[in-house]
């Protein structure tokens, strides 16, 4: 017995030991590193022909460094702090409107409704020509924000130029903004509410709730509610849960995070009482919709609570902590990996074992099958796939080409500064009148693109000219890309309907704000529709939560 009590003593003494070097050895090889990367620094820094920024070049460095582990794991300067806290609580001081580069000007882009920006009329277009008496010709986008924001109860003079109005000064106090989580919530037929969750800030949990109780409240035929989280890029964990809490009873698994650092090793569930649990639920999303949003959608696949609308997510399970370092710095640093009820992780890509620089998606012969409750299988290792596919959404070339240029945009502008009123979203439609301005209003504008079919020719005559054919065949294919060209011409009117959609949704937010873009765009909304037919037939959404 003493021989075996001596064995496993010797055996803990080599664990202790074999640590301790180990330890060691980790130890001398960060202090080597770090000593060797000060001596490049020291002398980059002294004998470097140029002058250089000692505070950039770190920044730099750092960056670098980070990069190589994942895009989520950032590093934030002191002057960076303040982008970092909207990041993380959607707050920021300044007069809430977003902007948008116009040649050597900034022009307000969305004015949020309720708060200065709007409350002092100003609009979406009008160019920003002076800010507190400094010229804003040539600023970017990024030093027209240091400009705009500031401390809540503070002055701010703008010098605008409104199309079609002339020059304009106003002053106004900026204010404490916080965009909302919830920028719209209704009912999309008499039967279906829709709530459109953009973003996973504070009171994320608590802004659907609130609209979901609003919805209920006040209308009595209320069977079914479709929430919305496509293009939502997620955000805080906690608030994930607070969303799935809002249909899901107390006491439910919603995630599980595990990293490296057991402290990260955590279990959250649903802590309240649901505000419905039984209410025929659909959840749409699409390969924007991230971390969070695949948390929220994700979990209530697992648990059967819902049905998936949409094309695959993102594909982000990753968990970030925030890390507050010296001299007003900090960062976000990925620290775990996130688990959904069925125990699966739906991360995509691997970044511990990059090929050349890049992260690879994650093998199929990697991938398991899970179940959900209701003995559903379900996959790891690639977002969270739909029960419902749709086919992704895409704008033509013309109207693509419409948009990057501006001319919705600006077309937009004339009509809201020519146009006092609109009747309310839903009674809102252009008369042709309005589609003839438009064509007229594109008269002699620069909209160039290039067909799918025009990209083909162009590889086409590459691939002909290496070969030695083009001579043979260079008439046809001129004659090809005439014809080509003169249809291109009728492509306005060829894509009329989509193209009047867009600016029915772009004029509407002119005057109602993002509430009205959204509202508008429901008629054209392949995946609302395919969710409003599907919660009108009971059986087959009962069927897609069940086990096949």
């Amino acid at each position: 017995m003493k021989r075996y009590k001596k064995l496993i003593l010797g055996g803990i003494l080599a664990v202790g030991i074999f640590s301790a070097y180990k330890a060691s050895d980790e130890y001398f090889e960060v202090s080597k590193n770090l000593d060797i990367f000060a001596s490049v620094y020291k002398e980059v820094n002294l004998s470097y022909v140029d002058d250089v920024e000692p505070g950039s070049l770190i920044k730099t460095a750092i960056d670098a460094m980070l990069k190589s582990l994942d895009p989520y794991t950032n590093y934030y300067s002191e002057a960076q702090t303040e982008d970092y806290r909207f990041q993380v609580t959607g707050e920021y001081g300044g007069i809430g409107a977003t902007i948008r580069q116009r040649g050597e000007y900034i022009v307000i882009d969305n004015p949020y409704e309720g708060y200065p920006a709007q409350q002092a009329d100003l609009r979406a277009g009008d160019k920003i020509l002076e800010v507190d008496g400094k010229s804003a010709k040539g600023k970017t986008s990024d030093d027209m924000t240091k400009l705009l924001k500031g401390s809540a109860g503070t002055d701010i003079t703008m010098k605008i130029e409104r199309l079609g109005v002339g020059e304009m000064v106003k002053t106004f106090k900026r204010a404490k903004i916080k965009v909302n989580n919830v920028p719209y919530f209704g009912m999309v037929d008499k039967e279906t509410g829709y709530i459109k969750l953009t973003g996973f800030t504070p009171d994320a949990g608590k802004e659907v709730q609130d609209a979901l109780k609003n919805l209920k409240k006040n209308n009595e035929r209320m069977k079914s509610v479709i929430l919305d989280l496509r293009g939502n890029g997620g955000g805080l964990l906690h608030e994930a849960v607070n969303v799935v809490n809002t249909f899901v009873k107390k006491g439910e698994l919603v995630t599980s995070t595990k990293g490296r650092d057991r402290d990260n090793n955590r279990n959250y569930s649903t802590l309240d009482a649901a505000i419905d649990d039984g209410i025929s639920l659909v959840v749409l999303i699409d390969g924007g919709s991230a971390s969070a949003s695949e948390i929220v959608s994700g979990s209530l696949q697992d648990l059967d609570r819902g049905v998936l609308i949409g094309q695959k997510s993102f594909g982000k399970g990753l968990v970030q902590s925030s890390k507050v370092l010296t001299y007003n710095t900090q960062m976000k640093i990925t620290t775990s990996k996130y688990y959904i009820p069925s125990g699966r992780c739906i991360q995509k890509l691997d970044y511990s074992h990059k090929v050349n620089g890049k992260a690879e998606a994650i093998a199929d012969s990697l991938k398991r099958n899970f179940y959900t409750r209701n003995r559903r299988p379900v996959r790891d290792g690639e977002g969270v796939t739909p029960d419902i596919k749709t086919p992704e959404s895409k704008y033509t070339k013309i109207t693509q080409s419409l948009l990057s240029k501006n001319i919705i945009f600006d077309f937009a502008t004339q009509y809201r500064n020519t146009h006092d009123a609109i009747k309310m979203t839903k009674d809102f439609e252009l008369t042709e009148k309005d589609f003839q301005d438009f064509v007229t209003f594109t008269s002699g504008k620069d909209y160039n693109y290039n067909t799918d079919t025009e990209d083909a020719l162009q590889k086409f005559k590459v691939q002909a000219t290496k070969e030695n054919y083009l001579s043979e065949l260079n008439s046809e294919y001129e004659s090809l890309l005439n014809k080509l060209q003169r249809n291109k011409s009728n492509d306005l009117e060829k894509y009329k309907d989509e193209i009047m959609q867009v600016l029915e949704e772009e004029i509407a937010s002119r005057y109602y704000y993002e509430k009205a873009r959204i509202e508008a765009s429901f008629d054209n909304d392949i995946e609302i529709r395919e969710a409003i037919l599907l919660l009108k037939d009971t059986v087959k959404y009962n069927s897609l939560l069940s086990a096949k």
